[in-house]
């Protein structure tokens, strides 16, 4: 098969639907092979050319040291290849988590790499964003993290309730908690605040524990997550840090008296309806239902990303994720008001960082080994590395190493910024010079 033809891939001699495969395992291995071969040549062309917002693509290379000491390189692609705008993504996306990626990311793949009905993972899923695109897509969404937490935002996410099923479900709960508060929280709360929040934890962790918890409760429990803290009146709290992390109460202390603040009462139920509202305004009847139909084909696996035993080998069409970047992001402090309020002990969850890179490579070696099991011969995984230690450090080297060592193909890097000059040198980007500014995403083939 000539793979310098110019045929898109739905043309009718790539398309092993519309008549039966050859007979011969060995013509089947090689007519897929082809296909695969031309898929990741046809983005490396359509990345050379993209023009998209006005740019030209900026070619150079990637020089790292394989697992065997050798040396090697790969090309490296600069370009604004999705826009920074995050109101530009779909609505039910908005839920605030640190340090994750903008839904463009993963469509930028998902579009060029995979049909409907594919299965696209990510193994340090956070919040969901890579699933929840694929679904959102027609693709089936499946994910991993080691934090119960993650699950708890996406799949309500993939089963939405109506807004009026909200709306009465939070009429019919009882607000008023009898219980004893937490005192240690007023620095965050008003009282009669903490107390709504009390009741609907308590009403929630009682629901799950019997067995009763549906989708409507699981999605107030999404929305209540993300109102705890944050920087506004839409929020529970006091002013306090942004949504996407949870400062300590000592902390907030120093916070409330040097803004000389004290926590106003907040309408729960109706802050809980106006966020959702917010989520589901983008959400059309025929997205809702293509939602519930990936849905039931789904996997949530809550474990290390090096041992999902539980999702079949060879089955995933492309993997899309971030994964955790050696000391930048705390996620269990940052996360400990949410784990408290799903009934979670956030230091007891077995999320380990380390600062220190030989370790962190020799992580994400089990992990890609991990990943070239489940990946289907030909499927690809675009791991981003972002920016650490205020651009001193390209971990996109680290990544093409551990990657060459389980044995996939390295295809090239690719650099996502929104501010450069056809000039500038690939890592002397203007606005990379304080950390997590750009996506540095290298992508690998498996054979």
């Amino acid at each position: 098969m000539d793979l310098n033809r110019k045929k898109p891939l739905n043309h009718p001699e790539f398309d092993f639907t519309k008549k039966p495969l050859p007979k011969k395992k060995a013509k089947v291995k090689e007519l897929e092979q082809s296909v695969v071969d031309l898929a990741s040549h046809d983005l490396k062309q359509q990345i050379l050319a993209f023009r998209e917002f006005g740019k030209d693509t900026i070619c150079e290379v990637s020089r790292y040291v394989k697992s065997d000491g050798g040396k090697a390189e790969v090309p490296l692609y600069l370009n604004e290849f999705w826009t920074a705008r995050q109101r530009q993504a779909h609505s039910l996306h908005e839920i605030s988590y640190r340090a994750c990626f903008k839904p463009q990311l993963p469509a930028f793949f998902i579009d060029r790499l995979t049909a409907k009905g594919d299965i696209v993972y990510d193994p340090f899923m956070g919040r969901g964003t890579t699933p929840l695109e694929a679904a959102l897509k027609g693709r089936i969404p499946y994910g991993c993290d080691i934090n119960p937490l993650s699950e708890r935002l996406l799949l309500p996410r993939l089963t939405p309730p109506d807004l009026s099923e909200v709306q009465e479900r939070l009429k019919s709960l009882i607000w008023d908690y009898k219980g004893d508060i937490p005192k240690d929280l007023l620095v965050f709360y008003h009282p009669d605040t903490l107390r709504s929040i009390c009741a609907l934890r308590d009403y929630l962790i009682k629901r799950e524990s019997k067995g009763k918890l549906d989708a409507i409760d699981a999605w107030i429990r999404l929305v209540a997550i993300n109102r705890l803290t944050g920087h506004s009146a839409g929020f529970f709290s006091v002013y306090s840090l942004p949504p996407n992390q949870a400062v300590s109460v000592q902390s907030q202390k120093r916070i409330n008296e040097r803004r000389n603040q004290m926590p106003l009462p907040r309408d729960v139920p109706a802050i809980i309806l106006k966020k959702s509202k917010s989520l589901l305004k983008d959400l059309t009847a025929n997205e809702n239902r293509n939602l519930h139909e990936v849905a039931v084909r789904s996997k949530m696996v809550i474990a290390l990303a090096d041992r999902t035993y539980s999702i079949a080998s060879s089955s995933v069409s492309l993997v899309v994720t971030s994964p955790p970047f050696l000391d930048v992001v705390d996620y269990v402090t940052d996360n400990w008001l949410r784990c408290w309020f799903i009934g979670l002990d956030a230091k007891a969850l077995n999320i380990t960082m380390s600062g220190k890179l030989s370790v962190w490579e020799e992580t994400m070696t089990r992990v890609f080994v991990e990943l070239t099991r489940v990946l289907k011969p030909g499927g690809h995984i675009a791991f981003e590395v972002g920016e650490v230690r205020k651009g001193k450090m390209k971990l996109e080297e680290s990544v093409l190493r551990c990657g060459d060592q389980a044995g996939l193909i390295p295809l090239f890097v690719m650099v996502n910024a929104q501010q450069f000059t056809k000039t500038a040198n690939c890592w002397g980007v203007d606005n990379n010079s304080k950390g997590t500014n750009s996506n540095r995403i290298v992508l690998f083939r498996k054979e």
